[in-house]
């Protein structure tokens, strides 16, 4: 009621259209306002789950990368493992090719040497003479006989200088060389040893028949001829073969020796020593008690050789091994009782058939002496 009185009096004063206008504007602005806030309250539910939705994924992300982050870790442990075990070979392998050494093992031994051994020394070892001559190497100093090269060795001496006699080395020569390496002889007793490891690398060469493989695949290993040393091997292994089919049974049960001469005395050696190894371990034959029971290099009587009483017998007699009885070998072929040898009346007596100063050991005898007695045993 007294909202329609009120609607009268502002009729009268002419405000009734305006009130109205505010009014209704009024009502129009609630709703508005009611619309905005419904919408706001859209936005914010809206806004509120995506909110959650990105950080449920943000959790899920930081969880796999929490998950993953081990196996990288692992990974890069492992790259990083990897690349130090590199790195410390590298630095190994760089530093040994920065010094220049190298590690090589001879009849169970380990040697430092340099990595390029051009420059070798021979002292003492005869053995490793003879192996030079096999692989056609040149050392800068080698071994003389009364100052001389032997002419056995001519090949491999030309550029070379004298260190002295077979068992008296020169150490201020071998020290004006400045050899890479000097190879000396296992007979060498431990003072010269010691005053030659002074100088360079020292390796003993083994005077034992029985090792020439091992020395021969020293000398190649020194100087890069592994592949000539192998071959120089497997030659000799076919050649016996052959021998052998040559020899057949021709020989069997024959007394068969080997004697040195030296100084003018009669001397036999153990079955791995000397032509010996040739002999009874290549070609198999019977070895004889006196040879069976040699340690070492034993003299003999004539008489003893005579109660061998051999059926081939090779001689061995260098001038240089006999300077103090030059006329040994004609004085023991001369002497009646060698006259009455079964070897010597059957013609089977041969004297030198490799150099005389040859070892019997090496390659290179062994390679001699073999073409030379297959052929004697074979007639």
């Amino acid at each position: 009621m007294f909202f329609v009185e009120l609607c009268m009096v502002l009729k009268r004063v002419g405000l009734y259209d305006l009130v109205m206008r505010i009014i209704i504007i009024k009502r129009r602005f609630e709703r508005g306002a009611i619309i905005m806030q419904q919408r706001f309250k859209t936005l914010s539910i809206l806004f509120v789950l995506v909110l959650t939705v990105g950080l449920l994924a943000a959790c899920g992300n930081n969880e796999a990368q929490t998950s993953a982050e081990p196996a990288v870790q692992a990974e890069t442990t492992d790259n990083s493992t990897q690349a130090a075990t590199t790195d410390e070979a590298t630095e190994e392998t760089t530093s040994e090719a920065a010094t220049g050494d190298r590690t090589i093992t001879y009849l169970g031994k380990e040697y430092t040497v340099p990595a390029t051994a051009e420059r070798i020394v021979i002292t003492g070892a005869m053995e490793a003479m003879e192996d030079a001559v096999t692989l056609d190497i040149h050392p800068v100093g080698a071994i003389t006989y009364a100052g001389e090269f032997p002419e056995q060795f001519a090949s491999i001496t030309d550029n070379a200088q004298s260190i002295g006699e077979k068992t008296e080395p020169n150490f201020e020569t071998i020290l004006s060389l400045k050899p890479d390496v000097i190879l000396g002889s296992t007979k060498f007793p431990e003072e010269t040893l010691a005053q030659l490891e002074k100088i360079a690398p020292t390796i003993l060469v083994s005077h034992i028949s029985d090792d020439w493989q091992d020395n021969l695949k020293l000398m190649g290993e020194l100087t890069g001829k592994e592949t000539e040393a192998q071959a120089a091997i497997d030659q000799y292994a076919a050649d016996v073969e052959t021998a052998k089919a040559e020899i057949g049974t021709k020989i069997k049960g024959k007394r068969v020796l080997a004697v040195r001469v030296r100084q003018g005395s009669l001397f036999v050696y153990p079955a791995g020593i000397f032509v010996n190894a040739i002999l009874y371990g290549d070609l198999g034959i019977e070895v004889p008690d006196i040879i069976a029971s040699a340690e070492a290099q034993q003299e003999i009587s004539v008489e003893q050789l005579a109660e061998i009483n051999p059926d081939y017998l090779f001689l061995q007699f260098s001038e240089n091994e006999n300077s103090k009885a030059p006329a040994a070998l004609e004085d023991l072929q001369n002497n009646p009782i060698i006259q009455q040898l079964k070897a010597h009346k059957d013609g089977k007596m041969f004297v030198n058939l490799m150099n005389p100063l040859s070892e019997g050991g090496p390659a290179w005898s062994r390679d001699q002496f073999l073409k030379a007695a297959s052929e004697k045993l074979s007639e």
